[in-house]
């Protein structure tokens, strides 16, 4: 790997089939998490589903590889649930910083667009996402705490709230 140039950008459709790859590797291999692509139908309309309104999707590349991703997803009422945050093993950690990039590129659009909440759901085996979820300002919440509008995955177990300082 020896320190690849990392670089965050917007999501395009070019990119389409190596989120999915990533997403549904780590879920299915890495934490043997029974979810395929027809239970995500967001991830083959990435562009309607997350890129509108106050949302957007982004994606960490090193090499022109895809190696991370992250999403806002807009629920309204200047809400946003976050959404998509995956990265590939050998891409975490304090070296490359991957994941603190990703989400703070989301809480830089999340000032931008003047969110007053964003709100996250896990599930129990990601135990070294939700120290890094605490890390960040997150704080546990169950899910009768969620708006209404929070979109819950059949996966979710565990739920996060952030009020933001940006609006």
């Amino acid at each position: 790997m020896n320190n690849p140039t990392i670089n965050i950008q917007e999501y395009t459709a070019e990119y389409q089939s190596q989120v999915i790859r990533l997403i549904l590797q780590i879920q299915q291999q890495e934490y043997q998490i029974s979810i395929t692509r027809e239970d995500q139908p967001d991830l083959l309309e990435i562009e309607t589903f997350y890129q509108k309104g106050i949302g957007n999707f982004w994606i960490a590349l090193a090499n022109d590889e895809v190696v991370g991703t992250i999403a806002l997803l807009d629920i309204g009422e200047e809400e946003a649930a976050l959404r998509k945050m995956f990265v590939a093993k050998n891409y975490r950690g304090q070296e490359l910083q991957v994941s603190r990039r990703l989400l703070h590129q989301a809480f830089q659009w999340a000032k931008e667009m003047a969110v007053h909440d964003i709100y996250l759901g896990t599930t129990q085996q990601f135990v070294a996402a939700h120290r890094f979820y605490e890390k960040n300002g997150f704080v546990s919440v169950t899910r009768e705490e969620l708006p209404d509008a929070f979109p819950v995955m059949k996966v979710d177990s565990k739920f996060y709230h952030h009020t933001t300082p940006f609006a």
